[in-house]
């Protein structure tokens, strides 16, 4: 499937936890499966922020404003309930947490937007200072470069086109990486959504809450599940549940995240990234909901496996 996206949306879905104090980054750090001590002015992370069976509550992608300021960027619908559960860690650290949301605006770009702006870098979870203004790069999607802007609700949105929402959604998918949102909530350990392959999981870093966990999944072959890119030709939604032929008691699978197929392409439907079962994944028939459902059709993942670390 091939697309030219280009343009500019609004991403209302998306809202923004601060922290900021001295200890803001040491704080965050022993929070989330990635490093924030070490994070530079130019760079955002992909984190994701765990239980204490190491499953994932949120994911962010984090980078500091500041020396002293972090914002965490994350889906709305999550967000009270992560900024509420973060604070109780809060403890004696010089650090505040708050909802920025209201204060910041936050678009997606993709394509030749994004050179209207800045010539921003090609690789993934690379930052832009553009006065006020934080252009974060993400993962492509079908070739096409994408970024995430960032800026304080008084500035003038970003110049481009404007850009279909489901288009962006879309795209979201194609990269091959799932938030967390609602529906997924304490669902999967961040291996099962790929984590540790784009970029989301730093394995020599110190402790956080379901570390123990996450490392043995990695290190102990005790690993299940992963996540694919599926196509359906049926509505499919996060949290749907998908299975193999002749078990109708235990799905082999989860929808994490799912967008419909944009207007004028081949294949009309939706697609989808789905935490599967690997043996399920090398079988010859998925379904969504129950064995007898919608058949999904297995797509290339767009990035490679980490096979080691």
């Amino acid at each position: 499937m091939k697309i030219e996206l280009n343009g500019v949306v609004p991403l209302a879905q998306l809202g923004i936890i601060k922290v900021e104090g001295d200890d803001a980054a040491k704080f965050i750090h022993g929070q989330l499966t990635h490093d924030f001590v070490l994070l530079g002015l130019d760079q955002a992370r992909l984190a994701a922020f765990c239980n204490a069976k190491g499953r994932m509550q949120a994911s962010f992608i984090g980078f500091k404003r500041s020396p002293t300021e972090i914002f965490l960027v994350c889906s709305r619908d999550i967000l009270s309930a992560t900024l509420k559960r973060l604070s109780m860690f809060v403890m004696r650290a010089k650090a505040r947490l708050s909802d920025a949301s209201d204060d910041y605006a936050l678009y997606g770009l993709a394509g030749n937007a994004i050179e209207l702006i800045a010539a921003c870098a090609d690789s993934a979870w690379s930052k832009t200072d553009i006065g006020h203004v934080n252009l974060i790069c993400l993962y492509p999607a079908d070739g096409v470069r994408r970024a995430l802007w960032v800026a304080p609700r008084n500035e003038p949105a970003p110049l481009g086109t404007a850009l279909n929402e489901q288009d962006w959604a879309w795209a979201e998918v194609r990269s091959g990486i799932a938030m967390v949102t609602a529906p997924i909530v304490e669902a999967f350990v961040p291996q099962m959504l790929n984590y540790e392959s784009v970029g989301g999981v730093n394995f020599k870093k110190g402790c956080y809450p379901g570390q123990e966990v996450v490392a043995r999944s990695q290190f102990r072959g005790t690993l299940k599940r992963r996540a694919f890119l599926v196509h359906s030709d049926q509505s499919l939604k996060a949290g749907d549940e998908v299975f193999q032929p002749g078990d109708d008691e235990q799905p082999c699978g989860m929808v994490a995240q799912a967008a419909s197929v944009p207007a004028g392409l081949a294949a009309s439907g939706f697609d989808a990234i789905v935490s599967l079962q690997i043996s399920a994944a090398q079988a010859s028939e998925l379904h969504l909901g129950s064995p007898g459902g919608p058949r999904l059709s297995l797509l290339p993942l767009p990035y490679p496996l980490l096979e080691d670390i």
